[in-house]
């Protein structure tokens, strides 16, 4: 017994601190069996899955109708967390479809300016003159 003491005190010294085991040293030698982590998430899923089928248009549209807060919480719970929203429709634009609006841009510019000009002198109508502008594609 007197030899079990000092190789004890030997082993706690090499520990490091909030390490429980040694190096090598194997708590559950057979390991976790198969299956044992997922046995209750899958029970879960069926489970909700054999509801839902039973139950859940009627479910969901009663929540929908009594309790919109959590209607839109579960919404926006499956939601993904990020949206890539492109609101720039330039940014799909080619080149020469970019060279093209801004002609028309311009264009558009020149006449709407030779409107408001000619308002004051008389000139012919907004529809008469809109019909030289090239439509924007």
């Amino acid at each position: 017994m007197s030899d079990v003491q000092p190789a004890i005190e030997k082993a706690q010294e090499k520990r490091v601190v909030g390490r429980p085991f040694l190096p090598g040293q194997i708590p559950n030698p057979k390991g976790r069996p198969k299956g044992a982590r997922n046995k209750l998430g899958e029970a879960f899923i069926a489970a909700l899955h054999d509801d839902f089928q039973e139950h859940g248009e009627k479910v969901i549209r009663q929540v929908r109708e009594e309790k919109p807060d959590q209607y839109l919480k579960v919404i926006a719970s499956i939601l993904p967390k990020e949206l890539n929203v492109n609101t720039n429709a330039l940014g799909e634009m080619s080149d020469d479809e970019l060279t093209a609006t801004l002609a028309a841009l311009r264009n558009l510019a020149t006449t709407v300016d030779a409107q408001i000009v000619g308002a004051g002198a008389g000139q012919a109508s907004g529809a008469e003159q809109a019909e030289d502008v090239s439509p924007v594609h």
